[in-house]
């Protein structure tokens, strides 16, 4: 295809996101589309199930390739490893049955926002728009950039002022209908799947085709009681994984649907305000607020008035949170980005809790209708369960190779059985029929079933030690995990603070330090108007709430917050403002009290907050900052900074104690200054240093034994943290991450300012080559300190890049994006299941961690077990079978059924029981299938267990007492001997051949039936990441049961038990015999398994004897750096390249500051 063709036929959905997508264009052939039906028809429909597996096939098949402007199908692809298909219909909206007024001009404008891709898709004079759906999001064919666009939500472009001017005033009528017809309904719907469906669905999965052809081959032999017994047991697991899925369905819909209903107030241009359902709703209305207490039923941007909203349902933290109007601003910037402050404080998220709004003097708190439906904060959350990101893990697409190589061997298989029944000259039919069935018996329908039983069983010892998921397949995964982050406050420490002093400063000198456990009250004074004030609490039920370390601060001043309905009927002040005032045990305060009148709320990305303030009964008006010293110094006038500012901080820093700066600034403003439209640069400057707030933040009990137990597995522990970098130095130091002798580099890295570069300054905190610095920090690094929420995901990803299976723990606010990004996220809520992260621990500690790479561990052991189990007992079949069909036999059907729900099935079921080794391994089990260890394994038990399945096959053939040709079942009595007949089967003139009865048959069928028994035993190692097989006790029972079954089966003389289970009675010596060759081929298995293929020791010492090494980007690193004599660098500060002509930025960052 010529490249211009295919620019018009291939583009890119969603580019540089998370859900990046490739789409290709079609167009629907008649003719191809009659020769597919034709081939659905004589291919009795096998060729519609193959197009529903691939859909990929079915477009191909059916379309021809063209531009995307004429497909009326749609190819999607994934970009990322999976290349996962995906085929859509594209549909048309006709707008034209709105009866729009105007509908001539070409350049008449349907949407008053110009900008609006809505404008860009009309189709004139059809007034129609072409469009697709996308797991759940609608995207619009746009003519003048000719490719899909995303509809549901305004514009990033639109600047503050767009925002306020074109959509202040609400939408008309007119242009509501057309937002609702083109984005759809603001409702995030998620359907209960009928059971018809979801049956459909799960019988159309290959494991069951493939099985249903197999139940079909064995009905057509005869083998009617296995076949019905197998039908029983896919029914019931079919009829489980129905209902699971089901109430699956039902439980995300009930979560969502109370939400798609909600009464709101919305105004238009031209009918002002009414009540209407919030599925109703577009993106550009005005939503206006109530007083009382309600869910948010779409993302919204504040622009009138404030309120606070509890944001756990996104976070997994419920903290009040304050959000501010979006400023009047004249430029042109894109309102995300019209100054360094964080855009989320003035957007309303969906599903978030409005507790209470604050209106201004203008009106009631208004807000713009931003997201509606799926494009929201929890439509995303949602997708995010209905799609889940596959998880990129070896061990399944390993699975699948293996399947592939039984596969091939089964074919091998049928082959061979072709041609030993056309050489016996047998009819055709019975030939097909009896290859098909070799064919079958090599590969175990149950293998990708096998796989999960290990994970349900650590789901369920996960939940009862309070540790939730929701996404059970990365619980395997846990076990390679070899990188744990931490977050420190909250995660590592106490999330509580204790205050412990204040160093005041005055006349640029620090004063004596207040101790807060004197008990004597703070006395009066800037510092003391700084922490009543310059706090995000409020007062709810009666309760002061919000961030701990605000509710400490205020609480040790001894002040008293009065709730907003009450003290603002006593004061001239704003109702919007928080009054606080001294409280009984105060300090002679010669002031009644103070009004926060504006928040500047903290950020993350900004490391301080801000308050506008006035004494009641003054006109005086006060702004105090408060947040990282760095940070809040560079706002100071340098005068009012302590010449010792540095030293004292490090003092403090360096003991672990987490310090706060305070500042002040008196501001000359006039009465009728507009405060809502005042922006933190105007005021946030010039300020006068207060001094030092020094805050105690405790270790939690738990964290030195934990990350010493990780240390001691070998699992690398990283903290990542907001905070000062010589405070969680020392907290990394006193909880062991870091020991206490060894030297600390300290890396700052320094953003370009003007034509100086980026830079990297490495220096010995003691102290206080140009070798791809970036990753040689993230080699060796143990502390990243004062890291944005975007920079912590970022942080994650590279960790990944680097081939770490990486774990993050952390309390799920600032954490939300480092915690999905992460291999095994874990968030400390006390909610059951948090949609922040895929695993969430009600216990509010980081003892969590080892408990769920133990699990992992075991989990993982658990399926390689069961995988190994599963091949060896379809292989050991498949050998027994083929000797058999050497001489036209088979074995019972009886006897299938023994071996494959007696045995196999309960030794699946469980197998994976037994629990993890409480003690972590300073090594990781394998996570690959493909692998030397497993390989030989799984070799060298064939061999073992080939070797011993023909020495008894031909063996029997050797006993005097053998016959080719039998009819006798029962044994004669004691006094009696066995019969020699003639070994040419002339004994008995009634003899007549049969397709099961004989003496290789009866040999055969203890042998590989008893071998699937040791088997299970020597697969079910314990130490050194399960406990021993005993402690597993259902499953030891299991064991000794079916082994005293098959011992009781092979010496029982009971005529009943021969012939139903089509066996011929053997003098009692060969049965011995028997016995002998299974002991042998148990004591070579044990010895092969456990001395040889789990000697940890013995393939150390091969890899060193090649000269393995490990092929992780990370392995090579270090032994890069091992060998470089200038590492560690101290003392250099290193720049960056061609700085001034490109600056890198981190698009997470960017994007994932929101969570």
């Amino acid at each position: 295809m010529e490249e211009k063709s295919w620019k018009d036929h291939h583009a890119l959905l969603n580019p540089r996101e998370e859900n990046e997508l490739e789409i290709f264009g079609y167009k629907t052939q008649g003719c191809r589309k009659t020769m597919c039906i034709a081939g659905y028809i004589f291919s009795c429909g096998a060729l519609l199930l193959l197009f529903y597996w691939k859909p990929a096939w079915d477009v191909w098949a059916n379309c021809s390739p063209c531009n995307l402007q004429e497909a009326d199908v749609i190819l999607l692809r994934t970009t990322d490893e999976f290349q996962k298909y995906t085929r859509k219909k594209v549909t048309w909206i006709d707008l034209s049955k709105l009866n729009l007024s105007v509908r001539d001009t070409s350049d008449s404008l349907f949407i008053a926002d110009k900008d609006s891709v809505i404008n860009r898709a009309i189709m004139k004079p059809e007034l129609k728009v072409r469009s697709i759906q996308v797991q759940k999001i609608r995207y619009i064919w746009d003519l003048s950039v000719k490719q899909f666009q995303k509809v549901g939500s305004l514009d990033d472009s639109n600047s503050c002022y767009d925002i306020h001017h074109k959509f202040g005033t609400g939408l008309t009528r007119e242009e509501q209908n057309i937002r609702r017809l083109v984005c759809g309904p603001n409702a995030i719907e998620v359907e209960i799947r009928p059971i018809w469906k979801l049956l459909f669905k799960e019988i159309l999965n290959p494991f069951y085709v493939f099985q249903t052809f197999t139940l079909t081959l064995w009905l057509s032999q005869g083998y009617v009681e296995y076949s019905v017994a197998i039908i029983i047991l896919s029914v019931i697991s079919i009829g489980l994984t129905v209902y699971d899925l089901r109430q699956q369905s039902v439980k995300l819909h009930d979560l969502v649907e109370e939400h798609n209903k909600v009464q709101v107030t919305a105004c238009t241009k031209d009918e002002g305000c009414k009540k209407l359902e919030s599925h109703y709703l577009v993106p550009g209305d005005i939503l206006v607020l109530e007083r009382k207490q309600h869910s948010l039923p779409c993302d919204a941007i504040l622009i009138d008035g404030g309120c606070i909203v509890d944001e756990g349902m996104l976070t997994g933290e419920s903290i009040p949170v304050t959000k501010t109007p979006l400023p009047h601003m004249e430029n042109t910037k894109p309102w995300k980005t019209h100054s360094a402050e964080d855009y989320r404080r003035h957007v309303l998220f969906c599903g978030t809790e409005v507790i209470q709004t604050k209106p201004t003097g203008k009106g009631p708190v208004r807000a713009v209708v931003l997201q509606t439906g799926f494009n929201t904060a929890k439509g995303d959350l949602v997708r995010s369960i209905l799609y889940p990101k596959p998880m990129n893990f070896k061990l399944y697409r390993d699975a699948f190779k293996f399947i592939i190589i039984l596969t091939l061997i089964g074919v091998l298989g049928l082959i061979y059985t072709v041609c030993v029944y056309v050489q016996h000259k047998k009819p055709v039919a019975e030939t097909v029929a009896m290859a098909l069935l070799l064919f079958t018996v090599s590969v175990p329908p149950a293998i990708p079933a096998a796989l999960t039983t290990g994970i349900v069983y650590a789901q369920k010892r996960l939940k009862n030690k309070k540790i939730f998921c929701i996404s059970p397949q990365r619980i395997n995964i846990c076990g390679q995990i070899n990188l744990v982050c931490f977050d420190k406050t909250g995660t590592l420490t106490e999330d509580g603070l204790d205050l412990w002093g204040l160093i005041p400063s005055e006349g640029s000198r620090f004063q004596n330090v207040y101790s807060f456990a004197s008990g004597t009250p703070l006395p009066w004074g800037l510092p003391c108007g700084a922490m009543a004030s310059c706090h995000s609490l409020i007062v709810l039920d009666e309760k002061i709430q919000g961030d701990p370390l605000d509710r400490k601060m205020f609480e040790c001043t001894c002040w008293e917050m009065e709730d907003s309905s009450t003290a603002h009927s006593k004061t001239a002040v704003p109702d919007t403002s928080v009054i606080v005032k001294p409280g009984p045990n105060t300090r002679n305060a010669p002031v009644d009290g103070i009004a926060i009148l504006r928040q500047f709320p903290f950020s993350s990305g900004l490391q301080r907050m801000s308050v506008i303030t006035q004494q009641l009964g003054k006109d005086q008006y006060d702004l105090y900052m408060k947040g990282a010293p760095e940070m809040v110094t560079s706002f100071c006038r340098p005068e009012t900074v302590p010449i010792d500012f540095i030293k004292e901080l490090k003092v403090y820093t360096t003991q672990g104690f987490r310090v706060i700066a305070l500042a002040h600034r008196a501001l000359n403003m006039g009465k009728d200054v507009e405060l809502d439209n005042l922006e933190r640069e105007e005021v946030e400057s010039d300020l006068t240093f207060l001094g030092l707030l020094i805050m105690e933040n405790r270790l939690k009990a738990e964290t030195k034994p934990v990350l010493e137990e990780l240390s001691t597995a070998r699992i690398r522990s990283v903290m990542i943290t907001g905070d000062n970098l010589q405070t969680a130095v020392t907290v990394a130091k006193n909880s062991g991450m870091i020991s206490k002798t060894s030297k600390v580099i300290l890396i700052e890295a320094s953003e370009p300012e003007g034509p100086t570069p980026a830079s990297i300054t490495w220096q010995l905190v003691e102290d206080s080559k140009q070798m791809a610095a970036g990753i040689t920090i993230l080699v060796n690094g143990t502390v990243f300190a004062r890291m944005s929420p975007g920079q912590k995901s970022s942080l994650i990803e590279e960790f990944q890049k680097l081939n770490y299976y990486v774990g993050m723990c952390g309390d799920g606010a600032n954490d939300c994006g480092a915690l999905k990004m992460a291999h095994a996220g874990i968030s400390l809520s006390e909610q059951e299941a948090s949609v922040a992260s895929p695993f969430t621990s009600q216990v509010p500690n980081i003892e969590c961690v080892p408990e769920l790479i133990r699990e992992g561990r075991a989990a993982l052991v658990a399926s390689f077990a069961v995988f190994k189990y599963l091949t060896l007992y379809g292989l050991t079949q498949f050998i027994g079978t083929a000797l058999l069909y050497w001489q036209l036999q088979i074995f019972g059907n009886y006897q299938y059924l023994m071996q494959d729900v007696v045995i196999t099935l309960l030794v699946c079921l469980t197998m994976s029981l037994t629990q993890a080794y409480p003690k972590l391994a300073p090594y990781r089990p394998p996570g690959q299938l493909i692998s030397p260890p497993l390989l030989l394994s799984v070799i060298l038990h064939m061999g073992i267990t080939a070797i011993m399945l023909v020495c008894g096959f031909l063996l029997v053939k050797q006993q005097p007492w053998y016959s080719e040709m039998v009819n006798h079942r029962e044994c004669p009595p004691a006094t009696h001997s066995l019969t020699i007949p003639n070994r040419n089967g002339t004994a008995n003139a009634t003899d007549i051949p049969s397709s099961v009865l004989s003496y290789e048959d009866t040999t055969l069928w203890p042998l590989t039936t008893i071998n699937c028994i040791i088997l299970a035993f020597v697969f079910s190692k314990g130490k050194p990441f399960r406990k021993p097989i005993y402690t597993n006790y259902i499953f030891s029972v299991l064991l000794l049961t079916q082994l005293g079954i098959c011992l009781f089966l092979l010496f029982v003389d009971i005529s009943a038990v021969y012939k139903g289970m089509q066996l011929l009675c053997t003098p009692t010596i060969w049965r011995v015999y028997i016995l002998i060759m299974l002991f042998v081929t148990f004591c070579v298995s044990f010895f092969v398994e456990d001395v040889v293929l789990q000697n940890r020791h013995l393939w150390l010492l091969i890899k060193k004897c090649c000269q393995f090494q490990s092929r992780s980007q990370y392995r090579k690193w270090q032994r890069k750096l091992e060998k470089d004599p200038t590492w560690p660098p101290l003392k250099r500060k290193d720049f960056a390249e061609n700085s001034k002509n490109e600056i890198y930025i981190n698009p997470i960052y960017e994007h994932d500051e929101e969570n």
